[in-house]
């Protein structure tokens, strides 16, 4: 692949030679190839020659310094840049950008502008030129790009930039999961796409294969190399315990050995480069959320105030770190450890001995004391993001300051600090960490504060050495056009997809069905909050579910209920809201509702009448109970879906596939269903596939399906396994580790491993 990648840029005849390396103009940039040597891109800098070696004079002061050596380790060249770099240097390696769009947007979340109307799509924004050239931000976090080659462009735009600036310290990008896929996606063979499509983590889990989430982490990193990304803020290995929690499709579901396998197979595939350690294909793996974000009291997310208190009723806080300290921190491959951690913005309420409850990332005992001094953490500690902003109200999605509410800006970035905390998430403006330095003099003095800034350096700066950022940030368009979603990749994503759909009923054996004529009924789709609570989608409207010209490739359609042979109802799980209205407060509640994972209205009869946690200086009461209080969900009307379309097709069969991201209460529908799939975030083609018998269910339930919300409401936030799951009219229990293939109840190697729960 490298030799494609010169072959492809290449575009001039050797303009420089050496004994051992020669250069070539790229598309906008310069790469030398040496023998036995790296390949360097650059656009400004000097070449200096060594021993026959070229290297990169990015300080621009005519000579060979240590970090500038490729031939050191590099521990030794982070601490010699670490120790050139002034204070607000270091302070901008502190920052992490808000969230990016290429080409960036006047509206919405990070509005921004261009010096021309006229600009390409890979232009920066003046807001991007501004946090880099001024407050010396080098971590810089994408979200959407129009294209492959738009991304690279891009990049190399940023890292042409940065390579003229004081010491030349190229930008790290990084981007959140962006290999997941929609439902009206297409998969044809042969063809490629933006980038390989992947199930969910939580489908991913439903494969209870870790080699196959080895093969995505593998290819993932190539397509963000290619992109000019080179950290992933991923995986979300969160131990998934509370069913009801917004985040759980992120996660690998609620047991610890699987989570604890996944978050180590997932790190491997993400760091690992062909070599078996670090090189030029690897990407940083930022695993979140230590310690857990799973046990949140209620369900309720801590991206918001109402939901900032994880608990634990079952006083099960040391299973919440397997994942990490057994998984991610024990690597098989060359790497060691993830690279880097991201806490949770939640209180792990009642836990840190010093009595303090405040959150995560300004917790010294979470951070200092458990992550790097008793489990040996040595990479880089992010914030997740905004947690240093004000918060305006118990609702509001702005700064998530937990537990130092009445700290200003500057004074929260201090206690980060001093939590042992390396980078601030979602921060492009370095004047508050100056400030904590200040405040570090002031208190333990100039010698003192400039170690522990330095400390933080060596290690932001290891994750840009290890990838090879300072030999050649670059990336070529073409090279990310040609690869990123080509043919091979997008057809392993694929495969992965038919692997993770789970069969958890099949009465009288309705699955598969082979060719005949199929009735999709309508859906109804109701204007639902988004996954936080946020964003309104679309108006309610009724439409299929389903593309007909799809559908038509397995079966002939049938208009009606009595022309078709069978029905195929496509549904989502239930919906009810975060956990919070405000409705419910201005007329004298306290705000809490509950979170509901039934279709039908629930009334919470046994929800603990006091909460565990509680306590805002926004609010005069520290009882956040929802007990006796009521909820509807947005889409009864699929529940109405299933048991209408059973009336209609009379004794044909009825199959139902449910779109899942958490555990679902699925009593109210089984018994209207001959065959029940569930999908995790998967084309509606790979279902197709399986209940056509194109390709045979293999996955299996990641997570506990309850029979009711009583057994919701009484289990424990920390505690996994500790439901009564739903047991069907075929006796099947839809417990963690269940599903069926042809011939019934799956059993084998991965079932013996991890389907007893079993704790090893």
């Amino acid at each position: 692949m490298r030799a494609n990648y010169i072959i492809i840029c290449a575009l001039a005849l050797c303009v420089a030679c050496g004994p051992k390396w020669k250069a070539q103009d790229a598309d906008g940039y310069t790469l030398i190839t040496q023998k036995d040597g790296p390949t360097l891109g650059y656009t400004s800098v000097e070449i200096l020659q060594a021993d026959g070696y070229a290297f990169k004079d990015l300080n621009r002061n005519g000579e060979l310094d240590p970090y500038e050596d490729w031939r050191l380790p590099a521990k030794d060249r982070a601490k010699d840049l670490a120790s050139q770099l002034s204070i607000e240097e270091i302070a901008g390696l502190m920052l992490y950008s808000s969230h990016q769009a290429v080409p960036g947007s006047a509206y919405g979340f990070g509005a921004a502008s261009y010096a021309s109307e006229n600009h390409e799509p890979w232009d920066l924004t003046e807001q991007q030129k501004k946090f880099l050239s001024e407050d010396n931000l080098r971590a810089v976090l994408v979200t959407s790009v129009q294209s492959p080659e738009v991304a690279a462009r891009w990049n190399n735009r940023m890292q042409a930039l940065v390579e003229g600036l004081g010491h030349g310290v190229p930008v790290n990008i990084s981007s959140d999961p962006r290999n997941e896929t929609a439902a009206t996606a297409e998969f044809n063979m042969g063809a490629g796409g933006q980038i390989s499509l992947w199930p969910t983590p939580l489908g991913l889990a439903a494969t209870f294969d870790p080699s196959l989430v080895k093969e995505f982490g593998s290819i993932a990193s190539r397509e963000y190399r290619a992109l000019g990304i080179a950290t992933a803020l991923s995986p979300q290995i969160d131990l998934a315990t509370e069913p009801r929690w917004s985040r759980f499709n992120g996660t690998f579901g609620e047991d610890p050995i699987l989570d604890r396998d996944m978050a180590r197979a997932y790190v491997d595939g993400f760091q690992t480069t062909g070599n078996g350690g670090w090189g030029t294909e690897s990407v940083n793996a930022m695993v979140k959320h230590w310690p857990s974000g799973g046990p949140e009291e209620g369900g309720r997310d801590a991206h918001f105030n109402y939901g900032k208190y994880a608990v634990y009723p079952g006083n099960n806080f040391g299973m919440h770190l397997q994942p990490f300290v057994d998984g991610a921190f024990a690597l098989q491959d060359g790497t060691g450890m993830a690279s880097a951690v991201m806490p949770y913005y939640t209180i792990s309420y009642g836990k840190d001995p010093s009595g303090k409850n405040v959150g995560n990332s300004y917790n010294h005992w979470i951070v200092q004391e458990l992550l790097r001094d008793k489990y040996g953490f040595n990479g880089v500690v992010c914030t997740d993001w905004n947690i240093t902003y004000d918060n305006k109200s118990i609702e509001s999605f702005d700064g998530k300051c937990w537990g130092v509410e009445n700290l200003t800006v500057a004074q929260r970035h201090y206690e980060v600090l001093k939590a042992g905390v390396d980078q601030f998430g979602g921060n492009n403006d370095k004047g508050p960490v100056l400030e904590a330095y200040q405040m570090w003099v002031n208190d333990f003095g100039e010698k003192a504060a400039r170690e522990r800034f330095e400390a933080s350096a060596v290690r932001l700066l290891m994750n840009s050495f290890r990838t090879g950022l300072f030999e050649n940030p670059y990336t070529c368009p073409a090279h990310a056009t040609e690869l990123v979603g080509n043919p091979e990749f997008m057809e392993a994503g694929y495969n992965a997809q038919q692997k993770s759909v789970v069969m958890v009923k099949n009465h009288g054996s309705a699955l598969p069905i082979s060719r005949t004529k199929v009735y999709v009924p309508k859906r109804f789709y109701p204007q639902t909050p988004g996954m936080f609570g946020l964003s309104m989608g679309p108006a309610a409207h009724w439409d299929y579910p389903v593309d007909r010209a799809l559908v038509e490739k397995y079966y002939d359609w049938a208009e009606t209920p009595e022309e078709a042979d069978f029905a195929l109802v496509l549904i989502q799980e239930p919906s009810s809201g975060a956990g919070y209205d405000v409705a419910d407060r201005k007329k004298g509640g306290n705000g809490y509702v509950p979170i509901s994972l039934q279709y039908r209205p629930y009334k919470a009869d046994f929800a603990r009448p006091v909460s565990i946690a509680g306590g805002d200086p926004k609010e005069s009461f520290t009882n956040r109970s929802y007990k006796g209080k009521s909820v509807k969900t947005y889409n009864e009307a699929d529940l109405d879906l299933v048991i209408n379309t059973r009336k209609a097709m009379g004794d044909k069969p009825v199959v139902v596939v449910v779109s899942l991201s958490r555990p679902a209460v699925l009593s109210e529908l089984e018994p209207y269903a001959d065959a029940v799939l569930l999908r995790f975030g998967v084309q509606n083609q790979a279902v197709l596939d399986v209940v056509s018998g194109a390709f045979e269910p293999s996955a299996l339930l990641p997570m506990q399906m309850p029979a009711d919300m009583r057994t919701v409401e009484e289990q424990m936030e920390d505690v996994p396994h500790d439901m009564r799951p739903l047991t069907d009219a075929d006796g099947h229990r839809w417990d963690f580790g269940f599903g069926l293939n042809w011939s019934g109840v799956i059993s084998d190697a991965r079932t013996a491993r991890y389907a007893s729960g079993v704790k090893d």
